[in-house]
């Protein structure tokens, strides 16, 4: 009679189980290795086990996803995660832009983490209806609204802050964090993402801006970045 896998011997599978180790997978070997087999190897069990806590590939992605989003939502403290205005007041605007750059940050450093999965955090609600998401997503978009709501902007106003505060958080961390490179051993900023390939009369800012590109803007260009945007949206944002 064969041994029990070890990791069998750890405990019963469960969903969380299976997303960290598709988490581990991904985290060390990319998401082009990802796959059910790929993921049932690293728990030792037999590839079929798996679907009984997740249905399909797609359903994998979307539990990445949500494992990312979970890590934002324990990092963050209470009173953002449920906000709620003292004695019924309005929220002060200082504080809902404070509130603003802590969840921004929180999701900046997590992406840090899992550089591999970030990307999935914007094409994956491409696919997937906004009813679907996984409930970290819908909580963290509730958030969201409910901040904008406590700090009494009205609905316009609201609308207009939220779809700006999530594509400039999301496609911000995802450029930044998730630059291509031609050459990664490459020491030189400019041979490191392959701009020697360009030719230079067709492409000559590429070329000139190269070695800036290749760094990463950090916390302190996202931070600029969304405080410019607040700015840009009116006075009451």
């Amino acid at each position: 009679m064969s041994a029990e896998p070890p990791t069998a011997r750890r405990g019963r599978l469960t969903r969380e189980r299976v997303l960290g180790a598709a988490l581990t997978v991904a985290d060390t070997e990319g998401l082009a290795v990802l796959s059910m087999r790929r993921v049932a190897v690293e728990l030792g069990v037999e590839t079929m086990a798996l679907y009984r806590y997740t249905e399909s590939k797609d359903d994998l992605l979307d539990g990445l996803v949500e494992t990312l989003f979970l890590e934002v939502e324990e990092r963050l403290p209470d009173a953002v995660r449920t906000p709620a205005p003292p004695a019924g007041k309005p929220l002060p605007l200082p504080d809902l832009r404070e509130a603003l750059h802590l969840i921004a940050r929180e999701m900046y450093r997590v992406a840090g983490t899992h550089p591999n999965i970030i990307s999935l955090c914007a094409s994956r609600p491409l696919m997937v209806p906004l009813a679907r998401r996984p409930q970290a997503v819908l909580r963290f978009h509730e958030r969201l609204l409910a901040l904008l709501r406590a700090a009494a902007l009205e609905d316009a106003a609201a609308l207009r802050v939220y779809r700006a505060y999530i594509s400039w958080v999301l496609g911000y961390i995802v450029i930044d964090r998730r630059a291509v490179v031609d050459d990664p051993d490459e020491p030189d900023p400019a041979f490191r993402l392959g701009l020697h390939r360009l030719p230079a009369r067709d492409f000559p800012m590429l070329r000139a801006y190269g070695p800036a590109l290749a760094e990463r803007g950090g916390e302190e260009q996202l931070a600029a970045g969304l405080d410019a945007l607040l700015t840009r949206l009116g006075p009451d944002a």
